[in-house]
């Protein structure tokens, strides 16, 4: 049986976290292992997911309240030792600098396209197995 990746989703919107697991669904794509989702609406679940383990990469809305995720993804690239890599949800593809400046690994602007959150998270995915190897 093949691995699972574990997907960690950040959004206060209860909405937004639903386009993200539609959005990728249980395969981003046919090179990656199905996909596990552990939702968070908040700064301190995201935290304690995160030092409990086993989260393959990070999806954070930038847009979420009172933590946006830019401010998160700096926080636990900081504090998180080995953190996972990070897919940052954008306002519009202007902030793709605020995104560099946060250290996310990668960027899709809201509204969520389901193209091109598939293949951004597959790619950090096969990123993140190239480095457990």
């Amino acid at each position: 049986m093949q691995p699972t990746a574990t997907v960690l989703v950040y959004s206060d919107d209860a909405n937004t976290r639903e386009q993200v697991r539609l959005a990728a669904g249980r395969r981003p794509a046919a090179d990656v292992p199905p996909v596990r989702y552990v939702e968070c609406a908040t700064l301190p679940a995201v935290l304690a997911a995160l030092e409990e383990g086993g989260i393959d990469v990070c999806v954070l809305d930038g847009e979420a309240v009172p933590a946006g995720g830019m401010g998160v993804c700096r926080q636990i690239k900081d504090e998180i030792f080995d953190c996972p890599p990070v897919l940052l949800l954008i306002g519009r593809p202007q902030d793709a600098w605020l995104a560099t400046w946060s250290r996310a690994e990668a960027a899709v602007a809201h509204p969520v396209d389901p193209v091109l959150l598939a293949d951004a998270l597959a790619g950090l995915l096969r990123r993140d197995e190239h480095a457990a190897a």
